[in-house]
């Protein structure tokens, strides 16, 4: 029987159609079709940003996981591997995008390959991916693959025009052989193997004991903690003994 991958496309384009998601679909696609070469089966799931905007609001303000963000976390749980793509403004990653995965349990993402993605409306923040996106996905303890993603309006064979300068439209220019299809087709090798080694099952299988994990942020699989210790009295508004 053949293997079955869950991978999950996270995309924080906001405009329509946002040449962030055609990014990521692009991705998608060529995962899917390397995974079927080598007899395996990738099922994707989308979770588009912009229609979590409120609910990603209310997590951070309140700490409330609507059943709309949940869902996108239970997702994001089963994931075998990640794309994750956001938009660069204001030479970051949008803010929709880091505040999706500030909400994120600390745990939740353990071993998980993933392929960092951006667009942006001039080639000068090429550099966002590797020196913002995958310091992030560092601290999540996630796997990003060796190459990074990365599109401006000319290897998309559009202009810019879209809120913070997300670019709209177009394919990748220069057909299959362009410098961007191949880093495409790059990235999504490297993710292929990563899902096939099964790495991040391994991980939270075998050594899930061996981490360091924060408080509450395990799911009920954290670490045993005293919660009767001098510190965690004081810490929850008792007294020492």
């Amino acid at each position: 029987m053949s293997e079955t991958f869950n991978l999950v496309v996270v995309s924080a384009g906001t405009s329509d159609p946002s040449s962030t998601r055609m990014l990521a679909d692009r991705t998608a696609q060529r995962v899917a079709a390397l995974a079927e070469r080598r007899g395996a089966t990738v099922r994707t799931r989308v979770i588009d940003l912009r229609e979590l905007a409120t609910d990603i609001t209310t997590a951070l303000t309140s700490q409330l996981m609507t059943p709309k963000l949940q869902q996108a976390v239970d997702a994001l749980a089963a994931a075998d591997g990640l794309i994750a793509a956001a938009p660069v403004y204001k030479a970051g990653p949008s803010g929709l995008f880091t505040s999706f995965f500030h909400v994120l349990d600390n745990d939740l993402l353990i071993g998980t390959p993933v392929v960092l993605a951006a667009t942006a409306g001039t080639a000068r923040h090429a550099l966002v991916v590797d020196d913002q996106m995958r310091s992030l996905f560092a601290y999540l303890r996630t796997l990003p693959v060796p190459t990074s993603l990365f599109a401006a309006p000319e290897d998309w064979g559009a202009s810019t025009g879209g809120p913070g300068g997300e670019p709209r439209g177009g394919e990748p220019g220069g057909g299959e052989q362009s410098a961007l299809n191949k880093r495409i087709d790059r990235a999504a090798f490297e993710l292929v193997l990563l899902m096939e080694s099964g790495f991040a099952r391994q991980v939270r299988g075998g050594s899930w004991q061996s981490y360091q994990h924060e408080f509450g942020s395990a799911g009920g699989r954290e670490l045993d903690i005293d919660t009767e210790s001098d510190l965690m009295r004081l810490a929850t508004g008792g007294s020492a003994r």
